[in-house]
Formats: structure tokens, C-alpha cells, sequence
């Protein structure tokens, strides 16, 4: 019988296809608002941002005794300090900070004086052994990106935050509906003519992995009406409807018809061995796939065709697939019109990674239960010789890790927004961000331990941003400075400016809250401490560091501090006063050699964009 499909079409230009098919008939995952302590494995629909600061509250770090830590100052193994129970307050980790005390002494520095008095040899500092309100996070800071899968502690982060009920995905409901006269339920004793039921269990399994729920169906005889009314059911409860076996072009193959009657077939028949009868269709506004009945062919297009469209789903790209380099062991030889795929086995031998194919039958599903990778054979290739070079993509995927963006450097709720961009664009990257510095940025690139970086390094000397300081530590041209934004610098203080404070040598009037070493922000402090001649010791709270912007609002906010150098849209979300101080250029860092990866081109794209251009005239204080 001559087997006669609709198409023979690439694997990508039938993935294309469908995608644009399923966009046009606005096919995506409903959501529904769950609680956090509910929510682990779920993919939020948007941003998480904190909407209390952790911890809320100034706490013990420690069990001990709560005091003013002025009191302190004098202690010495020379000249102990007793301390009196009028002089401070017993407190277990966790407790709130009383009034009027600024410290923890640990039990286990007291000398116990007998009738409540303690002698102290060490002097303690401002908020030594106090975990400071927004010392693990602050108010407005991004917890997740839109589209991030909850992870238990990504759960813990989001109920630290405040945050209690989050919007996610409901998961897909897959309906699964098995064929055919000679298919039985799984038994021990099968009679001859009887094919045992199993790859609705494999496709369960696969489902999970996909983060989608499913839904088996008894077994359908191989009749026209029977299959129909069993799909016409399946779209009515489900989101995704498979129907196994029935795809190719035997007597008894009615999937493609019964789609076209109800709906729209796409793609019948992909160039991919195995796998190639696979019917591609929508009706009613959901997927339609008709799977071919050997399980090896049906295992491909599950893993190339179904995957992807729970990702569609969820509103993400399909993650993209771990690979290795290895040696064939062995020839193969493959058909010219067909891209085919060979799983291998795996063994490094002599430091050589040797891949070994194995049975290539697309009934023999223990081919799939004992490969390490899967080998793609090129359409239009007729093999490869044993001992060439080969490329295995592996079964278990490594993406998350492999491909990450990772961005260092000074502290901009910016990069975070970008990523958000990034996460709702379905881009097959994460971003990672880390807060160590401009001049941290500037050691990472120039290390190779990082694809880009923030800085905003004022030359106090000739009053340019950035350059003198890349041109320096990244010679010959190793380090490009892109543009960023302009931003505002200025001091944040409490709503309403209590104190009064106007401009920056108030700071050594009242109590300041620093950034680290190495921060464009303290760089710019110290200018300003040189040029108006104060005095660093002087000022209270100069060696008080913290590394973002939000968490020097957050302590201004809180009250442990009355003023510190910052960006306005810190300022804004902490709903407190700013002083402007100066306009500074925020431009990133990026090795010379990573100019053209396609995550950092992403990454400057969705920065450069109008789009986010309004989300940042939103979030304020920044200019192009």
C-alpha cells in the first residue's frame, strides 16, 4: 500500500507553523491565584515583587542582651564595662530590637556579675548582631520574574516578601487517547495478536516533565465515529488532546480526517526518522496531535513537538537542549530525506567521549531506556563515518545553568526590569545579577567571570564617568563601555524631611547609611566628603555599608537611618524625600570578546527598546 502524507516538512518549519497557528487562535494557559505555601512547582504569570522588607523589623541576631551601643565604646580587657539591668534588655534571636538600643552582646561574651549586672570586654558597634530591617530583602525588589517555575525556596522568598497569593498557570490538561483494534490493557499474559497498552504511561511521565497534568482515555477501537467522539470529548475537558496511533496512511489511520473535520491540520508527515507520520492540527482553539504508534517515533515528537507546546502554553521557549562533543564508535547510515535520530550510549575512554549507537528500530522503546543522548543525522546527509567528531544532545538538560546571562557590577533596579522583559519575551535565557560594586564589575569582565557588568565611576579628576577607570584596568581595547541611562543621584531622607537636611554636608549632622567599597555610590561620596572638607570620622554611619540602592532606602524608611546617597527610584519606592545632588552616566560594562553574544545583544536590545523606555520614565529619575 502506498502511504501517501500531506507534507514532508523540516522539523523547524513545521514548529514555526504550529507556533503562529496556536499564537493566531490565541492559544495560552489560563491562570488562576493560589496560596504561596501552595504554589511550589507552579510558573507565575508575572513579576513577584517583596511588598514588605525581610526582616520587617530590626531583630536579634542572637541570644543575649539588647543595649545602646555607645555605652560599649570603652570596654577593654583593661577597662571592663558593667553593665546594669537598667542599661539594657534580655533578648532571644528573632526578638524586636528595643528603643534606644542599637545592639546585641552575646551570652557568651557576658561576665555574669551576679544580681543582674554583666561585665563587657569588647565594645560593640551600631547594630552589631542585629539583622537590620531589609537585610535579606527590601520592599519592591524583584523576587521572581514573570514565567519563573516556583522552587521551595523561591516559595520561602515570596511569603518573607509579604507576599501571601500569587497568580500562576493552571497546567495544561492533556488528554490522552489510545487506538487501535489489536491494543489491550497491560497484562502478563497477552494473547497473539495483542499489543500492550504502554505508551500512555510513557507520555504521563513525559507530561510531568512538562509540567502538564493528564488525562488517559479508554482504549478506542480503530473506527472512524468511535475516534471522533473520543476526540470531541477530549476538547471539551482538556486543553491538548493526543491521540495515539492512527497518524500514518494505513487503511485504518483516521487521525489526520478526523482532525481536518473538526478543526485544521497543519503539518501531516515531518522529515524526522523516527516520527515522521505525525499529524500537527488545531480545533476549537486547542493543539490536536496525532502520534504515531510506534513508541520510539512517538517519543520524538513528544519530546520535539509536545513539549513545545506546553512551553506555548506557559508563554515560554522551549529550553534549549544540553549537547556534548563525541567520538562515533561506529558508521552510520541514514536516508537522504530525512533528519534522523540515533541514540547512543556513552563512555569516556581515555579522556575520549565515545558515543555508540544503538538499535534504531522505532518499535524498540528499551533503545530509549538505555541512551545516554540522542544523535541528529542532518536531512540530506547519507551518514557519518565511525571516528568523526559528533554533536549528542543530551536526555537530561543542563539550559538554566548553561545559558545564563550574568550581569555584575553596581546595583540598578533596571537590570531587573530588563530580565522581566526578557522572561515575558519567552527568551531562552535567565539573567543573574549580582551587587558587588562598579569597580567589582570592573574585575569580573576583566576575569572573565562575567558577561557584562553595571558602572558609574566617577574621575574625580577630570569629572567623566567610566572611562579613565576602563582604559586602565581593561588595556588594548579588552573591555567596551555601551551606552545605559543617565540617572539622578541625591540624598534619600525621610518623607517630609524631618531634620531639614538640604544638601550634602548635613550628612555629618545626622545618622547616614553608606554603600560598600568599590561602589560608584561611595565613590561619589567620598568626592563629595574631599570637596566640601568633612571629615569621615565625623559622620555617623559612614562605615554603615549596604549594596543596593533599595536597601539604603529601606533603612532610611525603617528609621535606623536619616539620610544616604542613592538613585530617585529607590527614593520613589520607598515613598521618601530626594535631594538631588548630581547627574551621572550608569553604562555597562562588556568584554570585548562577548560583544556578539546573543544574550547580551538581547539584553541591550529590550534596554534600548521604547517599550521599557516608558517603564523606566515610570520608575523615574532616569534620562537616555
Amino acid at each position: 500500500m502506498k502511504h501517501n502524507y500531506l507534507n514532508n516538512l523540516p522539523l523547524d518549519e513545521a514548529k514555526r507553523i504550529y507556533k503562529e497557528h496556536l499564537s493566531s487562535v490565541g492559544f495560552e494557559g489560563e491562570t488562576e491565584t493560589v496560596r504561596v505555601t501552595d504554589a511550589c512547582g507552579r510558573v507565575i504569570k508575572n513579576a513577584a515583587y517583596a511588598v514588605i522588607c525581610s526582616p520587617h523589623y530590626n531583630a536579634s541576631a542572637m541570644d543575649g542582651i539588647a543595649v545602646n551601643s555607645e555605652i560599649t565604646y570603652s570596654a577593654s580587657e583593661r577597662t571592663p564595662v558593667t553593665l546594669t539591668p537598667d542599661k539594657y534588655v534580655v533578648v532571644d534571636t528573632g526578638d524586636p530590637i528595643p528603643e534606644n538600643c542599637d545592639a546585641v552582646i552575646m551570652v557568651e561574651d557576658l561576665i555574669d556579675r551576679e544580681n543582674g549586672n554583666y561585665d563587657i570586654i569588647t565594645a560593640h558597634h551600631p547594630w552589631q548582631n542585629v539583622r537590620q530591617v531589609g537585610e535579606d530583602i527590601c520592599m519592591g525588589d524583584m523576587i521572581a520574574p514573570s514565567g519563573t517555575t516556583l522552587t521551595p525556596s523561591l516559595c520561602g522568598a515570596l511569603l518573607a516578601g509579604g507576599i501571601t497569593e500569587i497568580e500562576v498557570y493552571k497546567k495544561p490538561l492533556v488528554g490522552i487517547i489510545p487506538t487501535g483494534d489489536e491494543i489491550v490493557e497491560p497484562t502478563s499474559n497477552p494473547e497473539k495478536g495483542h499489543i500492550i497498552e504502554f505508551n500512555s504511561t510513557v507520555f504521563k511521565g513525559m507530561l510531568d516533565d512538562f509540567s502538564a497534568e493528564s488525562k488517559v482515555y479508554p482504549i478506542t477501537p480503530d473506527k472512524k465515529d468511535l475516534i471522533k467522539q473520543a476526540v470531541e470529548r477530549a476538547l471539551e475537558e482538556c486543553d491538548i488532546v493526543l491521540v495515539s496511533a492512527g497518524s500514518s496512511a494505513g487503511r485504518d489511520d483516521y487521525t489526520s480526517e478526523i482532525i481536518s473535520s473538526l478543526g485544521t491540520v497543519l503539518v501531516h508527515g515531518i522529515a524526522i526518522k523516527p516520527g515522521k507520520p505525525a499529524v500537527i492540527g488545531e480545533a476549537k482553539g486547542k493543539p490536536v496531535i496525532g502520534l504515531p504508534g510506534y513508541p520510539v517515533s512517538a517519543i520524538v515528537i513528544m519530546d520535539e513537538i509536545v513539549s513545545e507546546v506546553c512551553s506555548v502554553y506557559y508563554s515560554k521557549s522551549e529550553p534549549k537542549r544540553e549537547t556534548v562533543k563525541a567520538v562515533l564508535s561506529k558508521k552510520i547510515v541514514s536516508s537522504l530525506k530525512y533528519s534522523e535520530y540515533v541514540r547512543v550510549s556513552l563512555g569516556r575512554i581515555n579522556g575520549t567521549l565515545i558515543a555508540s549507537p544503538l538499535a534504531r528500530g522505532a518499535g524498540v522503546i528499551t533503545s530509549f531506556t538505555k541512551s545516554d543522548g540522542v544523535l541528529v543525522v542532518p536531512q540530506n546527509c547519507e551518514g557519518i563515518e565511525s571516528g568523526e567528531e559528533v554533536e549528542i544532545r543530551l536526555h537530561k538538560s543542563l539550559c538554566e545553568i548553561e545559558n545564563t546571562l550574568i550581569i555584575t557590577g553596581s546595583h540598578d533596579p533596571l537590570i531587573d526590569e530588563v530580565s522581566d522583559f526578557l522572561a515575558k519575551s519567552g527568551a531562552p535565557f535567565r539573567v543573574c545579577s549580582t551587587h558587588v560594586g562598579s569597580m567589582g564589575a570592573i574585575y569580573a569582565v576583566r576575569d572573565g567571570l562575567a558577561h557584562m557588568g553595571g558602572i558609574h565611576l566617577l574621575d574625580t579628576e577630570s569629572g567623566e564617568y567610566n572611562k579613565s577607570y576602563v582604559e586602565k584596568y581593561l588595556p588594548d581595547g579588552k573591555g567596551v563601555t555601551v551606552k545605559g541611562v543617565g540617572r539622578v543621584q541625591g540624598l534619600m531622607v525621610k518623607k517630609g524631611n524631618p531634620l531639614g537636611i538640604k544638601e550634602f554636608m548635613d550628612t555629618q549632622s545626622v545618622r547616614y547609611v553608606n554603600r560598600q567599597r568599590g561602589a560608584g555610590t561611595r565613590i561619589l561620596c567620598d568626592y563629595l566628603i574631599d570637596k566640601y572638607g568633612l571629615d569621615k570620622d565625623r559622620i555617623n554611619g559612614y562605615t554603615n555599608e549596604e549594596f543596593t540602592h533599595t536597601a539604603v532606602a529601606a533603612l532610611i524608611a525603617a528609621g535606623n537611618a536619616d539620610a544616604g546617597l542613592g538613585i530617585y527610584s529607590a527614593a520613589k519606592m520607598y515613598d521618601l524625600d530626594f535631594i538631588p545632588i548630581c547627574n551621572e552616566t550608569y553604562e555597562f560594562l562588556v568584554a570585548k570578546d562577548e560583544l556578539e553574544n546573543p544574550m547580551v545583544k538581547a539584553f541591550l536590545d529590550v534596554l534600548y527598546s521604547e517599550e521599557f523606555k516608558n517603564r523606566l520614565k515610570k520608575m523615574g529619575g532616569y534620562t537616555e
